[in-house]
């Protein structure tokens, strides 16, 4: 039977746990230790603690802290709010939460998002379809008038051929 160091232990109990684990199966292969063992290894560093290394501690929130934060991600596009939400280490249910208290402690209703556009949205949709009438409508007037020049010139040649001298 061979044994192994305590730090060679802890690197692979590491590697088989946290966000990015390995099954202990594919682990095996790659280290050379039965699954077993890695199993045994992984039951123990679980029921005792320090030898994985120490414990992340999750980060106290301060009532202002939280306020920044739910400040700072009013009116974030999705993009920049997912941003924001890694840099502070954050999920978007933990900021939904404080924003509901947020709101409860200050007594202010939680703000509904209209279900269609605003109404500022809506008047600038309908003075923008007023203005491509009105622009289809300029451009219709000056064609009429140019071929008004037009029939106004190929008459007053006829008219000009004409006799004046000569009465009808």
């Amino acid at each position: 039977m061979q044994t192994y160091s305590a730090a060679f232990k802890a690197r692979v109990v590491q590697r088989l746990m946290g966000p990015r684990a390995v099954s202990a199966n594919r682990l095996a292969a790659t280290v050379g230790v039965s699954q077993e063992t890695l199993s045994r290894w992984l039951r123990h560093a679980r029921s005792v603690e320090g030898m994985t290394g120490p414990k992340k501690r999750t980060p106290r929130w301060t009532g202002a802290e939280k306020l920044r934060v739910v400040l700072a991600a009013e009116g974030l596009a999705d993009e920049a709010l997912g941003a924001l939400l890694r840099q502070e280490g954050l999920h978007a249910a933990q900021l939904a939460e404080w924003r509901a208290a947020a709101e409860a402690a200050l007594g202010t209703p939680a703000p509904r998002r209209p279900s269609g556009p605003s109404p500022e949205a809506q008047r600038i949709v309908a003075l923008e379809r007023e203005l491509r009438r009105k622009e289809a409508a300029l451009a219709e007037t000056a064609a009429l008038l140019v071929l008004k020049k037009k029939v106004q010139a190929i008459w007053a040649d006829e008219d000009d051929t004409t006799d004046p001298t000569r009465a009808s």
